[in-house]
This record gives structure tokens, C-alpha cells and sequence, in this order.
């Protein structure tokens, strides 16, 4: 089975006083963009799309340089919807016909690693398109999500707001994969939220 990595980083982040992407939890280290990109890239995946909005002309080189592609989300403030519709569109029309699945994940994660990526992946081996998965932290549903290719028309159609794709998967219940001895899979909202984030 293929999977590529789809990374929703287009938030202004009010509450964080600044994009996410372009957030440094160590104000002498990565940005969370980058942090995520390597994750993913680590964990396997031979490619990732990146969906930006707000600052997007500031977070593109760092996303370009790490090899991922860029899509631009031009209502990104609609919310996360916009940006889920965004990514999964472009998947639709330019991935190749034997990519099966995206692993979907945001850019807010701070101590959710490669090791996360790797199980959710793994899980999903030989399921083909019709998979869904969702990470979950100690039976809390979270991110990453694994959304199998049958499902990438009926996410998009649905994802509005700030509720991406849980009214999709309210319907169509995906198969918890538990992560908590992993990482808690909660995200930072604002910069108290960022120490003690993991590599």
C-alpha cells in the first residue's frame, strides 16, 4: 500500500500570536513546520504535501526545501475544512494511481513523533484504498488519520468549518490505532502549550 503524507499547517494561529508553521518551540530550533516535515519524511513517507494559507510566502521555502509540495489554501480562514478540501483535492488530481491512502496530520502536534506516524502506517499495511484509521491517545480520537483513496471525494464534500473531516467520519467510523504509550496527541493552541514537546 502507498501513503503520502498530508500536513495541514494553514492557520493563522491567533491564539499562538503568529502562524504554527512558523512557530519555534526553541527559539534556536526548527520551526513546528519543519519539525512535522521531518517527522513524516522519517517515518516513511516518500512524499508530502503541505497545505499553507496564512503566511504561506513565509513557510514555503522551509516546506520546498524538506521536499514536500506546497498547496495553498486561499480561503484558509474558513478553517481547518478549507484546508483538509484543499489538500486532498490536489491529492485527487495529481497522485499517481497506485497511491492508495494519505496520512492526514496537523502542524500543532508537538510531541506526536515518528514513532506515531510509523504505527498508524504499519496498521494500515495491505488495506488498500478503502482503509480508515485514526490515531488515538489513551481512547481519545486524534491525528494522524489515515483516509484510504475511496474516501478523498466524500471528505472533501463534507469538510466545512472547523470540523474537517468529522462529520465523514461520524458516518463512516475509522479503526482506532492506540497511540498513547506514544505521546498524549495533544495540540498547542498557544505558546504555554509548547514546553516539553519531543523530538
Amino acid at each position: 500500500m502507498t501513503t503520502v503524507g498530508l500536513l495541514l499547517a494553514a492557520g493563522a494561529g491567533r491564539r499562538m500570536g503568529g502562524p504554527k508553521a512558523l512557530v519555534r518551540p526553541d527559539p534556536d530550533g526548527p520551526t513546528l513546520l519543519e519539525t512535522t516535515l521531518d517527522r513524516l519524511l522519517h517515518a516513511g513517507l516518500e512524499r508530502v504535501v503541505v497545505v499553507l494559507g496564512a503566511s504561506a510566502a513565509e513557510a514555503e521555502p522551509a516546506a520546498t526545501a524538506a521536499g514536500a509540495t506546497v498547496v495553498v489554501a486561499n480561503d484558509w480562514d474558513e478553517g481547518m475544512g478549507a484546508s483538509l478540501r484543499a489538500g486532498l483535492r490536489d491529492l485527487a488530481a495529481t497522485a499517481p494511481p497506485d497511491v492508495d491512502a494519505a496520512l492526514v496530520t496537523l502542524v500543532d502536534l508537538p510531541d506526536v513523533g515518528t514513532r506515531v506516524y510509523r504505527r498508524v502506517l504499519n496498521a494500515g499495511r495491505g488495506l488498500g484504498p478503502g482503509v480508515l484509521l485514526r490515531a488515538a491517545f489513551a481512547g481519545t480520537a486524534g491525528h494522524p488519520v489515515v483516509l484510504g483513496r475511496d474516501h478523498w471525494d466524500g471528505v472533501a464534500a463534507t469538510a466545512t468549518g472547523d470540523r474537517g473531516a468529522r462529520a465523514y467520519l461520524a458516518a463512516h467510523p475509522p479503526r482506532p490505532v492506540e497511540c498513547g504509550d506514544l505521546a498524549t496527541g495533544h495540540d498547542a493552541d498557544t505558546p504555554q502549550d509548547l514546553p516539553g514537546a519531543s523530538p
